[in-house]
């Protein structure tokens, strides 16, 4: 008999999917807009084949689009080899500032199509966190999409890291839908699972309209 996979299984490759899913979508894009000026290029040749001068404004300007894409597809790159190296370490240490810019940046589609603003505010001195990568990026990002549903008609999200004497918080604020959506789905049995692998705590306050995650400095 083949052994069904568990819920948590699932869920691990949902998040896995979701991410890869996005990824190649934003480099489908870059790929489109190099090709569209790849199009605007040989159309250019051909004109000056013909005769016609070529505008070297014009050239200038395709050259600088082509670079801003080249570099854009050269961060999702190294974000996605990072992000699936993730999958391979159990227990490393990680810098708390990089994995929030990943992902945000991983995830920046979704809150685009949710039409919601992030903002992220980072610690000048990059707090240090032994942990599971993929299981804290995988709740970082649970977190954020619950989030952008509470984020109501402000539609503009607060992300806030800090390091305390004994932990390491991340605030979710300005969350001004939250006593709207807030009910006994979130956290589920996923959410409080990956709280347990991650030693973390998850408190959410309606009154200050804010989520608060609290990590130890490292996992025993």
């Amino acid at each position: 008999m083949v052994k069904k996979p568990e819920i948590t299984e699932i869920a691990d490759l949902q998040f896995f999917g979701q991410i890869s899913a996005s990824i190649s979508h934003e480099i489908k894009n870059v790929l489109a807009i190099i090709n569209e000026n790849a199009g605007l290029l040989e159309d250019l040749t051909l004109m000056a084949g013909r005769g016609k001068p070529i505008d070297p404004a014009r050239l200038t300007r395709m050259a600088a689009t082509l670079k801003r894409q080249i570099g854009r597809a050269d961060t999702i790159i190294k974000n996605m080899n990072r992000f699936a190296h993730s999958v391979n370490q159990t227990m490393t240490t990680v810098d708390l500032n990089e994995t929030l810019e990943m992902i945000i940046a991983l995830t920046a589609r979704f809150a685009a199509m949710k039409n919601v603003q992030v903002d992220l505010q980072l610690p000048r001195d990059p707090p240090k966190i032994q942990t599971a990568p993929y299981q804290l990026m995988n709740l970082l990002w649970l977190c954020l999409d619950f989030a952008m549903d509470a984020s109501g008609e402000l539609k503009q999200i607060e992300v806030v890291a800090e390091e305390t004497n004994d932990d390491i918080r991340i605030q979710l604020k300005r969350l001004t839908g939250l006593s709207e959506i807030v009910s006994n789905k979130f956290p589920s049995a996923y959410e409080n699972r990956l709280l347990e692998i991650l030693d973390a705590e998850l408190r959410i306050e309606i009154e200050a309209e804010m989520m608060v995650l609290r990590f130890p400095r490292s996992l025993d």
